[in-house]
């Protein structure tokens, strides 16, 4: 059947007769296979007395079930083809009856004989229809390279793309001099991690009215917590001294203009003077032991998000996520790394609507999506709840055009339901 013209119903034509001489355009190429309650095509050619062939089966694949799903679907065709005479042999050819699929589909369904290849169409749709967008991105994941993040800054001396793994493995061994117990707030005799959550909530809104960097921000909320975890005697009207002198040293860390101690005093109403500050600073720094060169979540997320190779509102969300994490005390319990990575992960997560975790992201972050679950599921909550409560001023500062309305996506809510994590 492949390459006869008879499957073309537009190829066969009236033939034009000149006198007595009449003369065939088009020679059928075969017999038309005799199809009774299987076939397509049915011919009168008993003159012939040739034998019906034997249809051949082609493998159901998913293109060859989609042409004949078109088939089906077109109208029926009719189209009779007059008796043709060759002036070079008296063979007769009777009428031939092109009749479509679907109307010889339609006279079997009386006798519940189905022809193979429309079940095995059938079947291969319905198995199509089934699968679903997750179940296509995890076959995809499983065949997708990892992708050499650095390839395209090799000629950027300022990505030090000769040294960037080391510096990260540097980072991840020496991280946990960043993290605090967990449950340092049980030393403390005036102050619960309440207060905590308050002090890091106003500094955040200090850290935008201020314009400062990025980086600025995370060292500040380190600082205050390795200072807490060490200091046990910090009294509850001492406590914001202590986030504006932290903040204070994080400036002259990163910053290329530092604010001057009269605006951050001014900034916390006059509560505290010069000295104070200062004193505070001396303090402070003495008991860090001047070690202000640690790995905070920021340094981190850099690195995951071009891992993610992530977009402006991707970015945007995922440093949401991370800073409704630096407000709460029990996120404490997990390192920086994990922390960015958790957040991309969620973040990506909200976006495309489904788990979404790539090889090289795992890759470059050294954490699978199980190894995620926990934290991902936490701030989720805490994406839900941001705009809730008395500690909204991140959720004030993304819902702002500055950063693409990120507060007002919708969570990830199906990762709480997933009963695969």
């Amino acid at each position: 059947m492949g390459g006869s013209d008879e499957n073309f119903p537009a190829a066969i034509r009236q033939s034009n007769i000149h006198g007595n001489n009449r003369r065939a355009l088009s020679i059928i190429n075969g017999n038309i296979k005799e199809s009774q309650k299987r076939g397509v095509l049915t011919e009168k050619n008993a003159a012939c007395g040739k034998k019906p062939v034997i249809p051949i089966h082609r493998p159901i694949t998913r293109k060859f079930a989609a042409q004949l799903a078109g088939k089906l679907q077109q109208p029926v065709v009719k189209e009779v083809k007059p008796f043709v005479e060759s002036s070079s042999s008296t063979r007769q050819l009777e009428d031939c009856v092109i009749v479509d699929a679907e109307e010889e589909y339609k006279s079997m369904d009386d006798d519940n004989d189905v022809p193979m290849f429309v079940q095995h169409t059938e079947a291969m749709l319905d198995e199509i229809d089934r699968m679903d967008a997750e179940v296509e991105m995890e076959e995809i994941e499983e065949d997708e390279p990892v992708v050499d993040i650095d390839s395209c800054d090799k000629k950027n001396p300022l990505a030090v793309t000769e040294y960037i793994d080391d510096v990260y493995a540097h980072y991840n061994k020496t991280e946990s001099l960043s993290c605090v117990p967990p449950n340092y707030m049980d030393q403390q005799f005036d102050i619960n991690e309440r207060m905590r959550g308050i002090l890091i909530d106003w500094l955040i809104e200090v850290h935008y009215k201020f314009e400062l960097m990025e980086e600025t921000l995370y060292l500040t909320v380190n600082i205050i917590d390795r200072f807490l975890s060490v200091n046990k005697s910090v009294v509850r009207k001492k406590l914001q001294l202590v986030g504006v002198t932290a903040m204070l040293l994080a400036c002259k860390y990163e910053e290329v203009s530092v604010p001057v101690v009269d605006d951050l005093i001014l900034i916390s109403d006059k509560a505290y003077c010069r000295q104070e500050v200062l004193d505070m600073e001396k303090l402070m720094i003495n008991t860090l032991q001047f070690n202000l060169s640690v790995p905070t979540p920021y340094v981190f997320m850099r690195r995951f998000l071009k891992a993610a190779q992530s977009d402006k509102r991707l970015e945007l969300l995922s440093f949401f996520i991370i800073e409704l994490s630096l407000v709460q005390y029990e996120m404490l319990r997990f390192p920086p790394s994990l922390l960015a990575s958790a957040a991309i992960f969620t973040a990506q997560c909200t976006l495309s609507g489904y788990k979404q975790w790539s090889k090289t992201c795992e890759r470059y972050t050294n954490y699978s999506k199980d190894q995620l679950v926990e934290c991902a599921r936490m701030m989720v909550r805490l994406h839900e709840n941001a705009g809730t409560g008395k500690l909204t001023c991140v959720h004030k500062k993304y819902s702002t055009s500055k950063y693409g309305y990120a507060a007002k996506t919708e969570p990830a809510l199906f990762l709480l339901n997933d009963a695969e994590f």
